[in-house]
C-alpha cells in the first residue's frame, strides 16, 4: 500500500495550488482519504476528508478555500488551495482508512504518504 503526494511548493500570500496524491496497492479496499497538515512545533491537524461516495468534509479554518476531489478511475486524491495564507505553511499529508466513514482523528488513518510542503510568504 502506498500514498505519494506531490504539487507542493514556495508561493506568495493569495496565491493557489493543487495537491494530489497517488494511491496504489489497495485502491479497491480505500474507504475514506483525507488531507493533513503539520507545522513545525504544532500537532497534525485534518484539512479535508471525502469519503467514498464523494462527500467532503472541511475544518473551519480552511472551508470556503480548500476543495478536496476524488477520481477513483485514476487512484489520485486532489486538494485546491486557493487564497493562500501564510498560515497555511505545513506539511500536507495524504491519509487513507478502509473504513468508509470519515474521521478527524489522525490515528484512525493506518495509511499515509510522506507529505509534500507548502510554504506562503507574505
Amino acid at each position: 500500500e502506498q500514498l505519494v503526494e506531490s504539487g507542493g511548493g514556495s508561493v506568495q500570500a493569495g496565491g493557489s495550488l493543487r495537491l494530489s496524491c497517488a494511491a496504489s496497492g489497495f485502491t479497491e479496499r480505500i474507504g475514506c482519504m483525507g488531507w493533513f497538515r503539520q507545522a513545525p512545533g504544532r500537532e497534525r491537524e485534518g484539512v479535508a476528508t471525502v469519503d467514498r461516495i464523494m462527500r467532503p468534509g472541511y475544518a473551519d479554518s480552511v472551508k470556503g478555500r480548500f476543495t478536496i476531489s476524488r477520481d477513483n478511475a485514476n487512484d489520485t486524491l486532489y486538494l485546491k488551495i486557493n487564497s493562500l495564507k501564510p498560515e497555511d505553511t505545513a506539511m500536507h499529508y495524504c491519509a487513507a482508512r478502509l473504513f468508509s466513514a470519515c474521521s478527524w482523528v489522525v490515528g484512525n488513518f493506518p495509511f499515509w504518504g510522506r507529505g509534500t510542503q507548502v510554504t506562503v510568504s507574505s
